[in-house]
């Protein structure tokens, strides 16, 4: 009996160290993708910056695909479980929008090379991966599409074409993961202020 439960306990904490030397290799190549780019990164350089051998990164992840696909997937799944709560509220569709923004500066703060993997990367993803995140994304869109063009039409918003005011935002939050990083890491509560005021109300 006991014999059995020790080798549970042995199984359980062996699944436990690949999946935390799992995390560790994808935040290692997280952070070499965003510094050279997906395709210019081996599984060489990972073992390298991980000072393991190559051959023994394998014992933990299948390539760099899965690494990708981890990255990507999981703050797409982020965006549309935000996205799809936003939905579901009863508000205005001036407080969705105030929403979107600051969800969207969260996820950012706390998954930069994840974003930046999402924004640069994504189309290294194969098979029903890449058409997962693309799905995702794109729904991520329409959704936001429709509060806008709810606003307009509710005269909360000004009458600008719908598409230029989604670009507007959605280029801005975007590309947030790298002025945000330059800037020395502004605080959150800051961001979501200044630019929930800045996106929705303009500068004049």
């Amino acid at each position: 009996m006991y014999d059995g439960l020790s080798g549970w306990v042995l199984f359980f904490i062996f699944v436990l160290m690949k999946s935390t030397r799992k995390e560790e290799i994808v935040a290692v190549a997280s952070g070499l993708f965003k510094e050279k780019g997906y395709s210019a990164v081996s599984m060489r350089d990972i073992a390298q910056a991980m000072n393991m051998k190559a051959a023994s990164l394998y014992n933990h992840i299948s390539g760099k695909q899965e690494i990708l696909s981890t990255l990507i997937v999981r703050v797409a799944i982020e965006f549309t479980n935000a996205m799809e709560t936003v939905m579901a509220e009863e508000s205005s569709p001036i407080n969705k929008i105030e929403k979107i923004i600051e969800f969207h500066i969260d996820i950012t703060v706390t998954y930069a090379e994840n974003i930046a993997a999402l924004n640069n990367d994504w189309m290294h993803l194969e098979g029903t991966d890449l058409k997962r995140v693309v799905k995702m994304r794109e729904d991520y869109e329409e959704n936001f599409r429709s509060i806008i063009k709810q606003g307009i039409n509710e005269g909360r918003l000004r009458p600008n074409h719908p598409e230029v005011i989604l670009f507007s935002i959605l280029s801005t939050l975007r590309t947030l993961y790298l002025w945000n990083e330059k800037r020395g890491k502004m605080d959150v509560n800051i961001l979501k202020k200044d630019m929930v005021s800045v996106l929705l109300k303009g500068i004049v």
